[in-house]
């Protein structure tokens, strides 16, 4: 009967600790400390290897810890492994726990000597006690290398995203992702609840820390975003796929991927996705709020471009049934501006700045594209630091940045510049300045600006150029904008949401498209030259 009872309370105690485990919150020795007194009849503490109290029992005599110093002392050197004794009225056992000096020290504490049967509960649970706090060393190791490898996964996108391939390489010396050796890239920008970014970027991990040949990074800016680097396949591997489409579509087999009627992004991109595309694919469709825009292939120098276009697509996407889409892409405006007067524009819109810290000019670049908030967040800084590189600038050029068609124009110029002030254009003497009004009566600009919003011309009776014009009128508040029009705010943004799936352009969650509707509604609003 003895036996089965000790069978019993060794049960008991695994139940415990298969318990803790699989709660995932971390070891409490706490529990197994009170179950073995109630056990044994005594009070028991877990004294750590720096010699406190760790936990114990509510009744745990903690006076009588200073007589046992000598003994604790070398149970956590490594000397003894268990020792038995007595302190005033009490008996007590001490055991040292896990291999590693300076060991922690399980103190049992009662008015009698323990029985057999006791002193083997308590070198049981002395020995859960120990594998908990490894797994609990485990856990946290493993957290501080996921955190590491995130934090290093992040850097190198930035890398890229400036262009810096060397420096990714630098960064990546002795385990260089493949995604570095790739000629091409996609960007896939997964929209996903935030809390499920972890386990996503963790399962597809490889174990150098990276994904195979793709790289999964949080988007620290937005925190609904999982960005995917994916390399790009070969040109003959995608001549094979686009021509084994054809094939599929000849015979009549139906195409589970829906294309969006914009013209401008789809949920076919030019691959049959394979690999990491087909996992976010089948992500995408295995869960309702999931979304998934998708980029076209660039080179690795210009990943900041795909990664707009991502932006772009993923916009286009939450609004298709299938919730994926592609970008498939329009031309720019900026090279269609005429090269030497819009340099000359730049030049001179930018000039003030010549002086201004690099740093200012990069936070400046970043918000007057994305709120101020999610620059905060993505350079890890306080948006009181970003109003204030903001504030000089403003009051360095005497522009309102606060104003959408500023900070389009000004977005413009930077982009004329290569993100620098002087822009590499020389100057030209005795010639004006151009104006932007002059730039954008270019009948390029006017052929650009006129297929940028044709889509708008399927409304289904509603008019959402009207609404544009008004919105981008009121500096994008969707409240002034429906008292002007005398409309609900809901309509107003009812109007924003499909002019967003009709251009693919992000107007309302990240507002890195409304630039180019800023520009397609002033260019439309100007007479071109004869």
């Amino acid at each position: 009967m003895e036996a089965r009872a000790h069978t019993g309370r060794l049960d008991e105690l695994l139940h415990e600790v298969r318990r803790q485990m699989s709660r995932g919150t971390g070891a409490d020795p706490r529990a197994v400390l009170d179950w073995l007194g109630r056990q044994i009849d005594a009070d028991v503490a877990l004294v750590g290897s720096a010699g406190a109290v760790e936990t114990s029992t509510a009744r745990f005599p903690r006076q009588i810890l200073p007589s046992l110093e000598p003994t604790l002392s070398r149970l956590a050197g490594g000397q003894m492994a268990a020792a038995v004794t007595e302190s005033g009225a009490f008996q007590v056992r001490l055991e040292a726990l896990g291999p590693r000096a300076p060991r922690p020290v399980l103190v049992v504490a009662g008015t009698s000597a323990p029985t057999r049967e006791a002193a083997s509960l308590v070198s049981h649970a002395g020995s859960l006690i120990a594998l908990l706090d490894r797994a609990q060393d485990a856990d946290t190791t493993l957290r501080g290398y996921q955190y590491k490898a995130r934090q290093l996964r992040f850097a190198v996108f930035s890398a890229l995203l400036a262009g810096d391939l060397t420096l990714a390489r630098r960064m990546t010396t002795g385990a260089v992702p493949a995604l570095l050796d790739a000629e091409r890239l996609r960007v896939y920008l997964l929209h996903c609840p935030s809390e499920d970014r972890d386990w996503l970027a963790q399962t597809y991990q490889d174990g150098s820390g990276y994904h195979g040949t793709g790289l999964m990074v949080h988007c620290p800016a937005f925190k609904e975003h999982l960005i995917c680097l994916v390399a790009d396949g070969s040109a003959d591997e995608l001549a094979d796929e686009l021509a084994d489409k054809a094939t599929d579509e000849a015979d009549g087999e139906p195409d589970n991927e829906a294309t969006d009627d914009s013209g401008d992004a789809s949920a076919d991109g030019p691959e049959a996705a394979q690999g990491h595309g087909t996992v976010l694919r089948r992500l995408v469709r295995d869960n309702p709020h999931y979304a998934l825009g998708i980029s076209s292939p660039y080179p690795l120098g210009a990943t900041a471009e795909a990664y707009g276009q991502a932006l772009h697509a993923l916009a286009a996407a939450r609004h298709t049934p299938e919730r994926v889409a592609a970008y498939l892409g329009r031309t720019p405006l900026v090279p269609l501006l005429p090269r030497t007067e819009a340099g000359a524009w730049a030049r001179a819109l930018l000039r003030p700045l010549g002086s201004t810290p690099r740093a200012t000019l990069d936070i400046t670049r970043l918000a007057v594209t994305f709120p101020r908030s999610a620059v905060a967040r993505l350079l890890d800084i306080s948006r009181n630091t970003v109003s204030h590189h903001l504030g000089r600038v403003a009051a360095t050029l005497g522009l309102d940045l606060g104003d959408v068609r500023t900070r389009a124009a000004l977005d413009l110029a930077f982009c004329l510049a290569g993100g620098q002030p002087d822009g590499g254009f020389g100057a030209e003497r005795g010639r004006p300045e151009p104006t932007l009004d002059e730039l954008f009566r270019t009948e390029p600009a006017h052929a650009w600006a006129r297929e940028f919003l044709r889509p708008l011309q399927d409304t289904r009776g509603r008019d959402l150029c009207a609404t544009l014009r008004a919105w981008i009128d009121a500096n994008t508040d969707a409240q002034r904008t429906a008292r002007h029009l005398g409309l609900s705010r809901n309509t107003v943004r009812a109007h924003l949401r499909a002019a967003e799936h009709l251009l693919s352009r992000d107007l309302l969650t990240t507002g890195s498209g409304i630039h180019d509707l800023v520009h397609a509604l002033h260019i439309t609003g100007l007479r071109p030259v004869d």
